[in-house]
């Protein structure tokens, strides 16, 4: 189990950074009103796609009994955090003609919720954790 948590725990930071990087471009891209492309889609894929893995790893950790009250907080804030994120991209990429501004949004609340969940259990975004 400690593996697991280990890499939950590491795994945090490349969602971050991926978060980060998918914002930055979304911004550009509605500040520069461009049209959006494939890149887009991919920065999108990448963070969505690095938040499961973080949330999969997070509920093998709870599966395998690692649970205290504030784990509660926390594993609402970061479902939350998937789910409206993959609804906004999803509904971006439904529309005729797909934009920089819901990709952005879904990231921005995300990080938001992240953070907040990261608080729920105690610790910064930031900070080194104990080992398991």
């Amino acid at each position: 189990m400690n593996a697991l948590f280990m890499s939950h725990s590491g795994l945090r930071y490349l969602v971050l950074l991926a978060g980060v990087i998918a914002l930055v471009y979304f911004a550009i891209g509605l500040a520069m009103k461009k049209t959006a492309g494939k890149p887009v889609r991919v920065l999108g894929s990448a963070f969505v796609g690095l938040l499961d893995l973080q949330i999969l790893l997070g509920l093998g950790l709870v599966a395998m009994g690692r649970w205290y009250p504030a784990v509660a907080g926390h594993l609402v804030m970061m479902l939350l955090a998937a789910v409206e994120t993959h609804v906004l991209l999803v509904v971006n990429r439904k529309r005729p003609q797909p934009g920089f501004l819901l990709p952005f949004l879904a990231v921005l609340i995300a990080l938001v919720l992240i953070v907040g969940g990261i608080h729920a259990i105690g610790r910064g975004p930031f900070t080194m954790t104990a080992s398991a």
